[in-house]
């Protein structure tokens, strides 16, 4: 079977063809600025040719047959019609708790994701657009929803509530939702391959550290923890994202700088984090070639981060009575080798131990443990594209 995997953004589509049958890519892609002037495609084949084409695409559907067209006819065919695609996985942001796994797209199912719109108004709108694309150009494919939030709707209660007025849960449906979960199941599945153990008897902390990033605690195959929360605000300093602050902070600088509470919140979400920090910016990379450089607010803007991260790794071994491996994936969890030696000199009292010519690597899957290490230190490349194909396919099969 041939998955067509889209993402959709308010002004982008994000797209890959799926082989199922060896789990290879055929091809991908990106539209960006749709809706917007500029708007271009830029699609890569299974040969690595990319083609990049300045083409106007008023809506997301026109975006969608571009690529259907790229697909099909000529240098980039790599298809011979679309009767070969048998599912197309869509990337959903937000379930709420109506979703703990994936579903086949329905009317009942567009209206559930309608109605989480308000736990998610910049992503869940965006969602259903792509939807509604792809059921415009393909009628009688089978749609399958992919939710970000669904691996952690098996969360305890005592890990999901907020300490609020418990009204707040009842009439809001305000707790901890956690996202990344497609990446965070991904990868915890191919650490535990990796470690030649069923899943079920695995404790696994995965970091998901990118320009977001999020650490989930996987017991036995299953999310127990993760940190962030009702929205991805909540946890780890990101690229522009504050992470955990106390929440009066929010009325303190209301009241110092004359702002609401709406400005506030674009404050913490897009000028905070690293590029808070720094003063530089929100790439992780210009950081660590400050580091390299002798940078002092690199270093310490690199040592916040690391510090929240140490934070919540420990605390997730102690929830989980242990910990048997912790993995790394998403940009810079993948990419920066230097911060990834550090990380293991800072969780050495756990008995991690990583070797250092193994960890001479990037966006590779690889052991980087050391032979002694009670604990193992896994690199494993993300690829929520290829969970969301497996899990449409299943469905489908199902």
């Amino acid at each position: 079977m041939k998955v067509l995997v889209v993402n959709c953004g308010s002004s982008s589509l994000k797209y890959q063809l799926l082989n199922m049958e060896d789990e290879s890519v055929i091809a991908k892609g990106i539209c960006e600025r749709i809706g917007i002037d500029g708007s271009f495609i830029k699609h890569t084949t299974e040969g690595g040719k990319t083609v990049k084409l300045m083409v106007d695409f008023p809506n997301h559907q026109v975006a969608l047959e571009k690529m259907i067209e790229l697909l099909t006819t000529g240098e980039t065919k790599c298809i011979e019609s679309v009767d070969e695609i048998g599912a197309v996985g869509h990337r959903v942001v937000h379930g709420g708790e109506k979703f703990s796994s994936s579903a086949i797209i329905t009317k009942e199912v567009e209206e559930a994701i309608r109605e989480c719109i308000g736990l998610a108004p910049l992503h869940n709108p965006a969602n259903l657009t792509g939807i509604d694309a792809a059921r415009a150009i393909l009628p009688n494919v089978p749609m399958v929803g992919v939710f970000d939030t669904a691996f952690h709707q098996t969360m305890p209660k005592k890990a999901y509530m907020y300490a609020i007025p418990k009204e707040y849960y009842e009439k809001y449906g305000i707790r901890k939702y956690g996202f990344h979960g497609t990446s965070h199941k991904y990868v915890a599945q191919r650490v535990a391959d990796m470690l030649g153990k069923p899943i079920e008897e695995t404790k696994i902390i995965v970091c998901h550290l990118g320009n977001g990033a999020s650490v989930c605690a996987v017991d036995g195959g299953i999310s127990v923890e993760t940190s962030m929360g009702f929205t991805p605000l909540q946890g780890l300093a990101m690229g522009t994202r504050s992470g955990d602050v106390d929440p009066a902070v929010i009325s303190f600088i209301m009241e110092k700088e004359g702002l609401s509470a709406k400005e506030v919140e674009n404050i913490l979400n897009k000028k905070s984090g690293i590029l808070g920090v720094s003063g530089i910016g929100s790439d992780f990379r210009e950081i660590e070639d400050g580091i390299v450089a002798g940078d002092e607010n690199c270093r310490y803007t690199m040592d916040v981060f690391q510090h929240r991260l140490v934070f919540y790794i420990g605390g997730y071994a102690a929830l989980m009575n242990g910990v048997d491996a912790i993995a790394f994936a998403g940009g810079l969890g993948e990419n920066n080798a230097i911060m990834r030696a550090e990380l293991a000199e800072m969780l050495s009292w756990m008995g991690v131990k990583i070797d250092l010519e193994k960890n001479k690597c990037r966006g590779v899957e690889r052991d980087l443990s050391a032979t002694d290490s009670k604990v193992r230190i896994m690199l494993v490349p993300t690829n929520e594209e290829l969970m969301i194909a497996r899990d449409a396919v299943a469905l489908i099969n199902k």
